[in-house]
């Protein structure tokens, strides 16, 4: 969440700003100014109170000392009246203090300058493009049915077992996810990101940490009896590793990569855009996160999108990289860049990554923190995260372009890891 300073310093910015999310911020930012303003004035007149009970703590000991009985008694008096306005000053500030956070996380946070206004996905700026669409044959299926044909994906199997949207992989298909998950967990290796492998379940703390929670909980599938919450991506128990950690800036960067099964309720979604692979409840996903000093984030943001596009280059996929709208951004994001592969057989762009800079957004939630050396005062750490790569519509492509009379070409970087060539 944005922090009480930052609002106060910059409180025409930060409505200026969130107007590009189209977010009018402007009521909400004067309430927290106004709590923040009561608050602080309350302080000052703590401390004030607080100077003045001891002054009279001092003076009652000389005066019994000097046989003043009546006046020790009389500052007695005092001081305990003293300490009950503190008491009620200082419930009145911690009353505010829990109204200011109920505030503040209803507050998105701001987007960076080159965010263009907009009010969803159509209005994204589309800065580059890669690859070759294949020029398919007439007859060219896609990937539900390839997976079919093959004998790979079990749609059908995987309702009966749980539902719509829990596709269950056979053979081939499931050594082709396997294949695709060590090769991106090799190459983010190589790149010098740690390997980890974090918790399928966190606790609400963690989910509150990257800002799933209290925004996302509808989406997220809740074992109440426990009061966990399955993940609907690695980046919230990777970045929750740091939470209520101050590091030394000799530390930075962090960078982590994490294989995990994901899971999204994703409520609502039906109708000919969600068949098959293109959107489902369970995905395996490899993330890649950062923990990066202030100056230094966005320079990793760039170095993060080029390394997702060397991964998809690698695969040989035509694709195209997004600027997010404002009004596409997601609430915790500064900057996100949408990857998104053509599926030659439905003719269509699938998203397969998202890239963010959450700045100290996630970090203040977090209280995660860094020093520079040889000072005392502690900097919120800035966060960063992306896809490298969701599966479900990677795989989806990769059939659907890959598709020959003799099966299914395995991209050539995959073949050490499927031991073949073709699906067939």
């Amino acid at each position: 969440m944005l922090t009480i300073p930052f609002i106060r310093e910059n409180r025409d910015l930060v409505i200026r700003q969130l107007k590009i999310k189209n977010f009018d911020a402007e009521t909400i930012i004067d309430q927290i100014l106004k709590k923040d303003l009561s608050r602080r004035n309350n302080q000052v007149r703590v401390n004030e109170l607080q100077s003045e009970m001891n002054q009279a703590s001092k003076a009652i000991g000389l005066l019994f000392k000097n046989g003043e009985k009546d006046q020790a008694n009389q500052a007695r008096e005092k001081t305990s009246e003293l300490k009950e306005e503190i008491r009620a000053l200082q419930s009145a500030m911690q009353q505010a203090s829990s109204e200011l956070n109920e505030l503040l996380i209803q507050v998105p946070n701001v987007p960076h300058a080159s965010v263009q206004q907009g009010k969803s996905e159509s209005d994204n700026e589309i800065i580059r493009k890669g690859g070759s669409v294949p020029d398919l044959e007439e007859n060219a299926l896609p990937h539900w049915e390839l997976a079919a044909r093959y004998d790979i994906i079990d749609f059908d199997l995987g309702v009966k077992l749980t539902g719509a949207g829990f596709p269950l992989y056979k053979g081939d298909g499931a050594r082709f996810q396997r294949a695709l998950i060590s090769y991106f967990l090799d190459r983010n290796t190589e790149s010098g990101y740690k390997e980890v492998l974090p918790p399928l379940l966190v606790n609400a703390d963690s989910g509150f940490g990257t800002g799933q929670l209290p925004d996302k909980e509808g989406q997220m599938y809740h074992v109440q009896s426990d009061d966990f919450y399955l993940i609907p991506t690695a980046e919230v128990p990777v970045t929750n590793i740091y939470r209520d950690v101050i590091l030394e800036e000799g530390d930075l960067p962090i960078k982590n990569t994490a294989y995990t099964p994901c899971f999204r309720r994703e409520a609502g979604s039906y109708g000919k855009d969600v068949r098959g692979l293109n959107r489902v409840h369970q995905f395996d996903k490899v993330e890649i996160v950062q923990i990066q000093s202030q100056e230094n984030s966005y320079q990793a943001l760039e170095e993060m999108v080029l390394h997702v596009e060397s991964l998809i280059n690698d695969l040989q996929l035509p694709y195209r990289i997004v600027r997010l709208c404002g009004g596409d951004l997601s609430f915790t994001s500064a900057l996100t860049f949408d990857f998104e592969v053509y599926a030659a057989a439905q003719k269509k762009w699938l998203e397969v990554s998202s890239v963010s800079n959450f700045e100290a957004y996630q970090a203040n939630r977090l209280k995660l923190r860094y020093k520079k050396p040889g000072e005392k005062k502690t900097l919120l750490a800035h966060t960063l995260n992306g896809s490298a790569l969701a599966l479900p519509r990677i795989v989806a492509a990769l059939l659907e372009n890959n598709q020959t009379s003799e099966g299914i070409r395995v991209p050539s970087v995959l073949h050490k890891y499927m031991g073949k060539d073709l699906i067939k």
